[in-house]
């Protein structure tokens, strides 16, 4: 099944809270993820940058990190929800100000915002969404083993029943390589980049990002 863009939020069997993000894509699949300095961006490869030009909302920060928070989402609003969390604003708050200013992408798919973020230290964490016809925003109480998703098609609300009670990850890139091909996350498809945050037992989270494995 084809799903388009994921975000997950997730507890390791360790209790170690993941905040994850995966690019699935048909229309533009010569993306990576990077690391920069204060963040991981979702950017076009080498010899591709080209497509900017042909969708402006295919490069963005997708993952970033402020105080006890890490977030991950499908676009520009990455930052607005990160700022927000920095300035002292909760979690439910934060997603759905910044999801309902910026709305759906206007492209030509009325691509949906999904978006995550996890606390580093409460178990608990926020999926959200703003499609053309609704916004949804919603808290989950982690236990070790769970991942909860939403995605961008499909399965497209924030819910019990998009979930994996298998989840585990020893680090980030562990945690990549979850999203890019195994538990529920191998039966969705067009895997190509992926940026994943773990707590890293002091406080505060490791980040990691991976390219899916090239088909031969």
């Amino acid at each position: 099944m084809y799903v388009g863009r994921i975000v997950s939020i997730g507890m390791t069997k360790a209790g170690r809270l993941a905040a994850m993000y995966r690019v699935s894509s048909r229309s533009f699949p010569n993306r990576e993820a990077k690391i920069l300095e204060n963040s991981i961006s979702i950017l076009p490869k080498a010899g591709f940058e080209d497509d900017i030009h042909r969708n402006p909302y295919i490069a963005y920060n997708c993952l970033r990190l402020t105080g006890p928070y890490a977030v991950a989402t499908n676009g520009s609003h990455t930052d607005p929800i990160t700022e927000k969390l920095g300035a002292g604003m909760n979690m439910r708050d934060a997603l759905a100000t910044v999801l309902l200013a910026m709305d759906y992408e206007h492209d030509d798919y009325n691509t949906p915002r999904i978006a995550s973020v996890v606390q580093s230290g409460t178990g608990k964490g926020y999926l959200g969404i703003v499609r053309h016809d609704a916004l949804h925003i919603a808290e989950f109480a982690l236990e070790p083993g769970n991942a909860f998703y939403v995605c961008t098609y499909e399965h497209n609300v924030p819910c019990l029943h998009y979930a994996d009670d298998e989840f585990d990850a020893g680090d980030a890139s562990a945690a990549c390589a979850y999203m890019l091909g195994q538990g529920v996350f191998a039966q969705l498809e067009r895997p190509i980049t992926a940026a994943c945050a773990v707590e890293n037992g002091a406080g505060g989270f490791e980040t990691a990002a991976m390219d899916a494995p090239q088909s031969e």
